[in-house]
């Protein structure tokens, strides 16, 4: 024993661990546990290679799809706008709005419709405007707020504060007077000397609502008072309309049944859906029926919400409030509360490409072919061609009152440029834009002839 055990610690090493162990849990000849030491430090020395090599990879791959983005862009996104309309309208356009000419090159990373419908609420600065509010009461007991720009340390500078001239917008669906979108174009339109109103669809800016009936886009009887209110107080002034999204689709509709009396010089509409059909159709695919459809419905079970009393007076309020979509909402409230048989019949009744050819007054329309909302296909170029008070503008690219432009698009948008030039060139050429509309008498008798509208 004592032989073999001197045999034993004869064979360790100084340092108390048999040759060739690690840590004393495996056996490994020592020539192995140099060259694996060695090998660690050849592959520590190799890292950095590595990580190098990796980031300039992702870098390249970076700045090839960058690269190929902006070839694209270049070569497929900026192009001029569609611009239909009849002479000598078009010519009154091309010769006083430059802008329906010129190329429109949308921001380079969200050119897309969808991209850019979302970013502009996302991104869209909000220019501060000052708002003096007027409450108008309507013939059914309810009551409406117009929002009357009334910026104290700027005046309109017209030399005739009776005449100067008056701007009437109508936001979106549940939209008011600080949308930033109409922020905007208020600010523009006092910027260039104009006065500037807002039409708040009942309920929408906060107030009471006084009766179940909120709006609807084939109603036109409040907006048919408002009118009615400003040229009472302003006789001599003359008056535009503009209205986005739904405030479009109302506006179409007033100047549709007034004809010759709706007591406007002209009208302009941004991002309008010219088909119901159509509309709810492209909301309910599915990727937009989670980006926007949904998100709208809700604004407007919010609404029903708020004024849940009243409405509850005549309609089943807590249906309403189960309703997922924007056609469901409007199946159990807006045909149930305006008086339609269906859903079906008021889709039909509020579409304003069925109306164009009751336009008395010259009208401009700002589309974009990628909107979500408004299908490029239900636009009604056709009908344009032989209207000679309607215009249509079309962009490939815009979305649903997105139009932006630039790098960082938080203030001026192309909508916006659109706007400001047609209405100087409204207010300023008033006579040249009238005799441009008139021109072609032998359209009357069609316009006359074509069948009556659905009551609303």
């Amino acid at each position: 024993m004592a032989a073999g055990g001197r045999g034993f610690a004869s064979a360790q090493p100084k340092g108390g661990s048999p040759a060739g162990e690690v840590g004393g849990a495996c056996s490994f000849p020592a020539g192995a546990v140099i060259g694996a030491r060695s090998g660690v430090r050849g592959r520590a020395r190799c890292l950095p290679g590595l990580e190098a090599g990796r980031k300039m990879l992702g870098l390249s791959l970076l700045v090839g799809f960058s690269t190929g983005l902006l070839a694209y862009y270049w070569a497929r996104v900026p192009k001029r706008p569609l611009l239909v309309a009849c002479q000598p309208f078009r010519s009154f356009l091309e010769k006083h709005c430059p802008i329906v000419d010129e190329k429109f090159y949308p921001t380079p990373w969200c050119f897309e419709g969808r991209l850019q419908t979302i970013v502009r609420v996302l991104l869209k600065s909000r220019p501060p405007v000052h708002y003096r509010s007027e409450v108008l009461r309507t013939r059914d007991g309810g009551q409406l707020l117009l929002d009357w720009a009334d910026d104290e340390d700027r005046d309109t500078g017209h030399p005739d504060p009776e005449s100067c001239p008056i701007v009437l917008f109508l936001p979106g669906l549940t939209g008011n007077s600080e949308e930033t979108y109409i922020l905007h174009m208020v600010r523009t339109a006092r910027q260039q000397g104009y006065r500037a109103v807002v039409f708040n669809n009942r309920g929408c800016k906060g107030e009471e609502l006084l009766t179940y009936r909120a709006f609807c886009a084939n109603n036109t009887e409040d907006l048919e008072l408002v009118v009615a209110h400003i040229k009472s107080q302003f006789p001599r002034a003359p008056l535009i309309a503009v209205g986005v999204s739904l405030g479009g689709i109302l506006v179409l509709n007033y100047v549709g049944r007034k004809g010759r009396e709706a007591g406007l010089v002209a009208a302009m509409t941004f991002s309008v859906t010219w088909d119901a059909f159509e509309t709810t159709h492209s909301l309910e695919r599915p990727l937009n029926l989670v980006l926007f459809n949904q998100r709208l419905t809700t604004n407007l079970r919010q609404l029903i919400q708020r004024h849940r009393k009243v409405i509850a007076e005549k309609l089943d309020v807590d249906h309403v409030l189960k309703a997922r979509s924007i056609r469901e909402f409007d199946e159990r409230y807006t045909a149930v509360a305006f008086g339609y048989n269906s859903c079906e019949e008021y889709y039909r009744a509020a579409s304003p490409r069925h109306k164009v050819h009751r336009f008395h007054v010259p009208v401009l329309c700002l589309n974009a072919s990628d909107d979500p909302f408004s299908p490029q296909h239900a636009i009604p170029l056709d009908a344009a061609q032989c209207v000679p008070t309607l215009a249509l503008l079309v962009t490939s690219h815009g979305g649903h009152i997105g139009f932006l432009e630039g790098l960082f698009p938080r203030h001026e948008s192309y909508m916006d440029r659109v706007f400001a030039q047609f209405v100087a060139a409204v207010f300023e050429h008033q006579e040249e834009l009238q005799a441009a509309v008139t021109a072609e008498g032998g359209k009357e008798l069609e316009r006359d002839q074509s069948p009556p509208l659905l009551d609303q």
